[in-house]
């Protein structure tokens, strides 16, 4: 479900934030989502795991957010290879 949320902004500061979220090929509304979800990621992240349950909510908690399937290692380093040739001008 999903519920909007409004924020109040300066003009000045809306337009600097609008400015920015377009230079990011993004509307100011997701490019404000995304900066709040970044944040709270890095918040997240600082949180220590000391025990093994502290471990086990953090990959529960990844998973819930996760979509799609992880890719299988040939595939990384599929791409990997692609990167390589293409930096050094080969097809």
């Amino acid at each position: 479900m999903k519920t909007r949320v409004q924020v109040i902004l300066e003009e000045e500061e809306r337009e600097s934030l609008r400015q920015q979220a377009r230079r990011e090929g993004l509307s100011l509304s997701a490019w404000i989502r995304q900066a709040a979800v970044d944040r709270l990621s890095s918040r997240q992240a600082e949180k220590r795991l000391s025990t093994a349950d502290d471990l086990e909510a953090f990959f529960e908690a990844c998973d819930a957010r996760e979509t799609g399937r992880e890719p299988d290692w040939s595939e990384h380093l599929a791409v990997i290879e692609r990167s390589r040739r293409s930096r050094d001008g080969d097809p």
